[in-house]
Parts: C-alpha cells; structure tokens; sequence
C-alpha cells in the first residue's frame, strides 16, 4: 500500500509545486514507484513534468466528479518510475459541484483507494488555497510536507494552515500526520534565510527536514522544459537538494538503511 503525502501551503510562491515534481522526480529516480496527483487547477505539475495542460482532455476533475475510473488516465512520464494523474482548468469548477454532494470532502479518498496499492508513493500537489480540493487532498493523504520559503513573512499563514490540518485531524482524518516542515528558497548569503531557519526551527523542532532547498537557478529553468530536475540538471544544487529529501523522508519512514553520515549530500 503506497504512501499518501499532500504538498500543502496556501500561500503561493513557496516552492509547492517545484517540491511536488521533484520529491516525486527523486523518490522515483531511488527505485519507489510513485504517482504525482496534480490538484491544482493551475495545471503546474502536469506541465512540470511535460505535458501540455491544453491537450488534457480527463483529468482528476473527471475522476471526482464523473468517477471516471484513475487507472484509465494515468500518464507516464519521461522519468522512470513516476507517473501522472493530470489535471486541468476544469478543476477550478469541481468545488463549486462538489457542494452538494454527500461526503464532499472523501471524494478524492476514494479515487485515490483505487490506486494507491500500486505504488509506493502518492504525491498530491495541492492548490495555494484552503479550499474543498486541498480539504479532500487532505482528507486522502497519509501525511502533509509543508513549504515555507526562507523569506520575510515566511510564517504568515501558517498558523491557519496548522488550524486547518488539525481539523481535518479531528473531524476527517484522523490518521493524517505533518511529514515535514520544509525550508526552500534558501540563499546563505543572507542574513535574512539564515534568521528564518533559525526561528522555524526554533518554534518547530522536530518537525523541521534537516534537508533545505536552496535557491538555484537551473531549478527555476527546469519547469519550462517539462523536466523534474534530476532529469534536466542532474548535477545542480537542485537535484542534489531534493534527491537529499527523498532519502530523508525514506529514511523517516523506514524505507532505507541509510546511515546519518550518508544521509545528505554537502554542496
């Protein structure tokens, strides 16, 4: 039965989609067949990963709201090991359908159930909002990463998002745990990333990956050649950063044997 993890902050720019490509692009490039689930109705991660939103014509949207079966619209992408359920613009209007329906927030639950003991990872890219479809992602998932970029107001919203989690906890899914609070858009140059590493940590402790993403241009490049990292730069900070991350959460989850000393790559 395959791991569920959502990629979730409401905020945008915070490096969500990037970490849903690449900690999908790096679990897969480590040998764990995983899914990435695009739930956002910008369409970034089906892009991201090469595919023209445009030429989508069944996505999620049609799964949720047409039980169109997952399995007959899995695409494969161009990196071994890492498939897609792809979304389009259609996704913008699946909430306002979802409304009225019985259990409006399980619905994603259940197409996810149909093919979750085929991989090893599911990977959601959640919508930089707290709406139903970040509610069903939520619902459905295993567990949350969330992205906080190393920048001024980089705790902004985040105490809502945690209100979020917790009720979904309580009321929808009491199995949901936080995977990780995850540093991105980290520059050592400056005194500014240093400092927000330093009070996230300070208020999160344990919750914090040890692994953080640093800024890097060949990463921001990437998603215009619909490439996850690891497949356009394989040598860059980037790559590096989140194969690191998918070692960790492997190793979080007692996936691997790696030891402490091997556990990060130093750049």
């Amino acid at each position: 039965m395959g791991k569920v993890i959502a990629i979730a902050n409401q905020k945008g720019g915070v490096g969500k989609t990037t970490t849903a490509i690449n900690l999908s692009a790096g679990l897969a490039i480590l040998e764990y067949k995983t899914l990435l689930i695009d739930a956002d109705p910008q369409a970034n991660a089906t892009s991201g990963v090469g595919f023209d939103p445009k030429n989508i014509k069944t996505s999620i949207y049609e799964c949720i709201i047409d039980e169109v079966k997952a399995k007959d619209i899995i695409l494969k992408t161009e990196t071994p090991g890492l498939d897609l359920l792809p979304a389009h613009i259609d996704l913008v209007g699946a909430e306002i359908e979802m409304i009225n329906l019985p259990n409006r927030e399980m619905m994603m639950r259940k197409v996810i159930d149909t093919i979750k003991d085929d991989y090893d990872f599911v990977i959601i890219d959640c919508s930089p909002s707290l709406g139903l479809i970040t509610i069903n992602s939520l619902t459905a998932a295993n567990s949350v990463i969330i992205p906080v970029q190393c920048q001024y107001f980089a705790l902004e919203g985040l105490g809502k998002l945690l209100n979020t989690i917790r009720i979904v906890q309580d009321r929808l899914n009491n199995q949901l745990d936080i995977e990780g609070i995850l540093l991105t858009m980290f520059d050592p140059r400056t005194r500014l990333s240093k400092q927000v590493v330093q009070d996230v940590r300070l208020h999160f402790e344990q919750i914090v990956f040890e692994t953080i993403i640093h800024n890097n241009t060949r990463l921001g490049e990437a998603p215009s050649y619909g490439q996850p990292i690891m497949m356009y730069d394989i040598n860059s900070s980037g790559s590096s950063n989140y194969i690191n991350l998918a070692r960790e959460i492997l190793q979080r989850n007692d996936l691997t044997k790696i030891s402490n000393k091997d556990k990060t790559i130093e750049i």
